[in-house]
């Protein structure tokens, strides 16, 4: 299973079909939070500027926990994030809404998800 927050819901499903994986998406950080109490993604795509708390607090909240520390995190954002190391919070990888291809986004979820 892969979570895609993103409060844009055309990307949101647009990175869905691309990742042709099981998914599910939410609108923001407060509803996906509420879901990892009975529900722990193979893979999250995150997006940073959301409606409410932001990516960053999201993160903050996912590293803060044991079981969902280790859940890989790709950050999809038009923010640029090159050259910027986020592990500590997760985070393999960057994708800019600008630039991002099916491909990649395919390729983070067969990396990561079943």
């Amino acid at each position: 299973m892969i979570f895609v927050i993103d409060d844009d819901l055309v990307m949101a499903k647009c990175i869905a079909d691309a990742a042709k994986k099981e998914t599910r998406i939410f609108s923001n950080a407060i509803e996906a939070m509420h879901v990892l109490d009975e529900e722990l993604p193979e893979l999250i795509f995150l997006d940073i500027l959301l409606t409410g708390p932001d990516g960053f607090t999201f993160l903050n909240e996912m590293v803060s926990y044991s079981d969902t520390a280790a859940i890989p995190i790709v950050v999809v954002s038009s923010l640029d994030f090159s050259g910027k190391n986020l592990s500590a919070y997760g985070v393999v990888g960057y994708l800019s809404k600008d630039t991002m291809t099916p491909a990649e986004i395919k390729g983070y979820a067969d990396k990561y998800a079943k």
